[in-house]
């Protein structure tokens, strides 16, 4: 799934937690973080503490993975197009 902002993450959160027929308070005493933080972080706050939000994906069995993002179709990268002019005039 991609997650682009902190409220996508906490929806993601709020759906795995609740297939897992977990409580705020349950996945909160897991993750060791306070219930108070795990509504915060559902509720897509964007300014939650990174070491704490990894506490809670590993509760909940999860990982996370980064990579490249992908262009759209059609974008046009203006450093590689001007890379390329300065090439062609050699």
């Amino acid at each position: 799934m991609r997650l682009t902002n902190a409220r996508d993450l906490g929806l993601f959160v709020r759906e795995r937690r609740r297939r897992l027929g977990m409580t705020q308070t349950e996945l909160s005493g897991l993750a060791g973080v306070s219930r108070r933080w795990l509504s915060d972080l559902e509720a897509g706050k964007p300014t939650a503490e990174i070491g704490l939000v990894f506490r809670v994906v590993h509760a909940l069995a999860l990982t996370l993975e980064a990579r490249p993002a992908e262009a759209e179709p059609g974008a046009i990268d203006l450093d590689d197009l001007l890379r390329d002019l300065r090439t062609s005039r050699g």
